[in-house]
């Protein structure tokens, strides 16, 4: 028994790439497809006549708030809409093969409309137009995931292209949304469901391996923007190499303790902007040509990337524990997702044409909450501790690489 139960808990392989089944009742080829569907008795969710209610409300709000008309109105309205179909035939059913659902919608356009009416006037119908249409490449899918969630759940990212190479760990789940059953699942399935499941239309694109050199002409080809939120710095560097090239704006988000730290290069507006602004030095390009050990790329996103200034004193703290008792750079869900909500309004304001800075924008919930945190004295306190703990780092990342020689 005891071997049987071991053979019957191995796993049970990959999942195929997420991708919903989208029928249209009105057709017959298609209503045999849902017939041979429905034999395996998937979950189903039929809202249709509610959801044309909510689109009828967004056209005619006033008749809602004080026409005793309302339901005669919006009987005519649902007539017209289904044109002498039946309800079950109007609008489109969505497979979601990973939730084992059939569901009911709206059409792609009166959907989108329905599922952003609570944006109105925050954002313009023409920004949310061009927001949606706009096609959004995310590089990296840790603080991606959360940027791309807020791209989506705002109404922007039809058009997504998703690359990280890694499979979600146990150490992944206090900042990414998920769940225990997607462990093992590449970040880039988990985040390509969690949009479907958002909005069913989406076109995305998956890159399974991450951003390569092979690759990253096609995953720059049509980007109106890029986020980059991956590690590799060569790559990075590839990157906004595309960029400048192509004249596309790039946004970084990089974590901060409770902090966030956002940085835009509008490429789209100068062909002059250095990478990363000029933090990283002028050779950061020679710097990379080699791999690096991990505490010489520490140090460069430490020191040149953010600044050692700007490093919260609990993450200076931290970094000082990098292989003594935690084994790389620690993040915080909040954090997370505090930057995923600044890139997402940062990246709709660049593509509606609003102001937006060309430069850096520290997110700095410690000096809007700690009190004091901004006072003379206190700041003084957290340059002297910012010295010491440089030359401490600085110190550690020599013993490192000196134990690394000698093995």
């Amino acid at each position: 028994m005891p071997n049987n139960l071991s053979k019957k808990l191995k796993p049970d392989g990959k999942l195929p790439a997420p991708e919903p089944a989208i029928f249209n009742l009105a057709a017959r080829r298609d209503r045999t497809r849902v017939n041979k569907l429905l034999k395996h008795k998937p979950r189903v969710i039929d809202t249709y006549d509610q959801q044309l209610k909510e689109l009828f409300i967004l056209r005619n709000p006033a008749l809602h708030i004080t026409s005793s008309k309302f339901k005669q109105k919006f009987a005519d309205f649902q007539k017209e809409t289904l044109t002498g179909q039946e309800s079950w035939q109007a609008g489109r059913w969505i497979y979601l093969s990973w939730r084992h659902t059939l569901i009911h919608l709206l059409e792609d356009k009166d959907y989108q409309t329905v599922r952003t009416g609570r944006n109105r006037h925050l954002i313009t119908p023409n920004e949310q137009e061009i927001f949606y249409n706009s096609t959004i490449g995310i590089a990296g899918l840790s603080v991606g995931n959360s940027i791309a969630l807020s791209i989506v759940l705002s109404g922007g990212g039809r058009h997504i292209k998703l690359a990280d190479p890694d499979t979600l760990e146990l150490t992944n789940i206090n900042r990414i949304r998920t769940s225990l059953t997607e462990i093992t699942e590449p970040k880039v399935y988990l985040t390509a469901r969690q949009i479907y499941e958002l909005d069913p239309y989406a076109d995305i694109q998956l890159f399974t391996a991450g951003i390569t050199s092979k690759n990253i002409n096609d995953f720059c080809h049509d980007l109106d923007i890029i986020i980059d939120e991956i590690d590799n710095l060569p790559i990075k560097i590839e990157l906004r190499k595309q960029a400048r090239k192509h004249k596309i704006p790039l946004v970084m988000a990089t974590d901060n303790g409770d902090s966030g730290i956002i940085d835009i290069e509008r490429h789209d507006q100068s062909s002059d902007i250095k990478f990363f602004h000029g933090r990283a030095g002028p050779d950061i390009e020679q710097q990379v040509k080699q791999p690096l050990p991990p505490p010489v790329v520490g140090r460069i996103i430490g020191e040149k990337l953010i600044g050692y200034d700007l490093i919260e004193p609990r993450l200076q703290k931290s970094l000082l524990e990098i292989g003594q008792t935690i084994p790389t750079w620690p993040q915080l869900g909040t954090t997370t997702l505090l930057n995923g909500a600044a890139v997402a309004v940062a990246i709709r304001r660049i593509l509606t044409n609003q102001p937006v800075i060309n430069n850096r924008a520290v997110l700095s919930l410690s000096s809007w909450l700690i009190p004091d945190y901004n006072h003379a004295e206190t700041v003084k306190q957290r340059t002297a501790s910012t010295q010491e703990f440089s030359k401490q780092y600085e110190n550690n990342i020599e013993a490192f690489l000196k134990l690394g020689r000698q093995d």
